[in-house]
């Protein structure tokens, strides 16, 4: 997973990248929150970043910030890494949108454990969008379903928006994933097949 590392001391920045590299995964370098932030801009935006608290431009917070008023879809998972530790500091990172909150110095491990953390979330949250996505076109169809219908009175046709007419059951079927099996009610029974097995 690309992953992106806002940090503006190239020290930490390094530290970082390292851990996340020797996790196999692909980390993406700049040094302040505005390279960041216009990362989040890009045509392949990063799904997951590890972002400085204290960088010059924009703040952690800041970009977390900004980030969440843009469109992505999938949200990404956003890690803040800091010295600061005191819980005002971290609930004020966490209301600017972060997801996690990690102190320096960390530790290589827990980094890691968090980005997994941050992986399951955006796959859970991807599967969420796509099940979203399927209900609302299923949703569709049975609203196609409910609107008036034009029906030929003699053999029952079935005309759809492009004037274009169908049997009933290839018509339903279609639009709601029903299958048909056929057989003969009562009444046509007893009119159309009864005198004839009587005969």
């Amino acid at each position: 997973m690309k992953i992106l590392v806002a940090d503006d001391s190239p020290v930490a920045r390094t530290l970082v990248v390292k851990a996340l590299r020797d996790d196999g995964q692909e980390p993406v370098a700049v040094e302040d929150g505005t390279h960041a932030l216009e990362a989040f801009h890009s045509e392949d935006p990063p799904k997951l970043a590890v972002l400085d608290w204290e960088m010059p431009g924009l703040t952690g917070p800041e970009v977390c910030r900004r980030i969440r008023e843009l469109d992505h879809g999938v949200a990404p998972y956003l890690i803040l890494l800091t010295s600061r530790d005191e819980k005002a500091d971290i609930v004020l990172g966490l209301e600017a949108g972060a997801d996690d909150y990690l102190t320096k110095p960390f530790q290589a491990e827990e980094l890691r454990a968090r980005v997994r953390v941050g992986e399951r979330v955006l796959v859970l949250q991807q599967r969420l969008s796509e099940r979203i996505g399927e209900l609302e076109e299923a949703l569709a169809k049975v609203n196609e379903l409910e609107g008036l219908l034009p029906i030929c009175s003699y053999c029952k046709k079935v005309r759809d928006d492009g004037n274009y007419w169908h049997q009933v059951e290839a018509y339903i079927g279609e639009r709601s994933g029903a299958r048909f099996s056929h057989g003969v009610c009562p009444d046509c029974y007893e009119q159309h097949l009864k005198p004839y097995l009587d005969e």
